[in-house]
């Protein structure tokens, strides 16, 4: 069965294309979620969350564009929801922004390193990072979706970074330490 059909199974509310839809997804979905969560259960509540709004919406779907994008940008907007009330965005000043890029030898560091790193930052700064570097969202865009200014977004951003690569650095340093003594 093709894609098409098994949508248009799904908009007839036929819960084996459903079951099969989330199948074919759930995977690629979740690591999507994981990004946007501060821990593992907090990551398959949003993907459960996040199917049940698919699946609620998808009529209004009309086969243009990417499937899977649609889908995407449901789930990111489940994790956002769950957020948006708090609040907790720095408020600064648009002028003093550094946007400066962090230089990683990712092939050093394991997958799961990275994303506890990502996944231990404070929600406003794991939310725009994760949608300015890792989903290609704009400053604008993100601003408009988290209710924030774009020099709020630019600064959580480099806040994100610096976060980051200080959390990197410690564990370089850290491995370079045991392996001196």
């Amino acid at each position: 069965m093709g894609l098409k059909d098994l949508i248009r199974r799904c908009k007839n509310q036929d819960r084996g294309a459903q079951e099969e839809l989330y199948r074919l997804y759930a995977a690629k979905l979740f690591g999507l979620c994981l990004k946007y969560s501060e821990n593992y259960q907090q990551g398959q509540d949003n993907l459960q969350d996040g199917f049940v709004t698919i699946f609620e919406k998808i009529n209004q779907y009309n086969n243009k564009g990417s499937f899977e994008g649609w889908m995407k940008r449901i789930i990111i907007n489940t994790a956002l929801q769950k957020h948006r009330q708090q609040k907790v965005y720095d408020i600064t000043n648009e002028d003093n922004i550094q946007d400066e890029e962090v230089e990683v030898e990712t092939d050093k560091l394991s997958v799961e390193f990275l994303l506890e790193c990502v996944q231990s930052l404070p929600d406003r700064y794991r939310q725009v990072f994760n949608m300015y570097v890792m989903d290609d969202y704009s400053h604008r865009e993100i601003s408009e979706i988290l209710k924030i200014s774009e020099g709020t977004s630019k600064s959580n951003l480099a806040r994100a970074r610096m976060a980051l690569r200080e959390k990197i650095e410690k564990k370089e340093h850290l491995k370079n330490s045991a392996q001196s003594t």
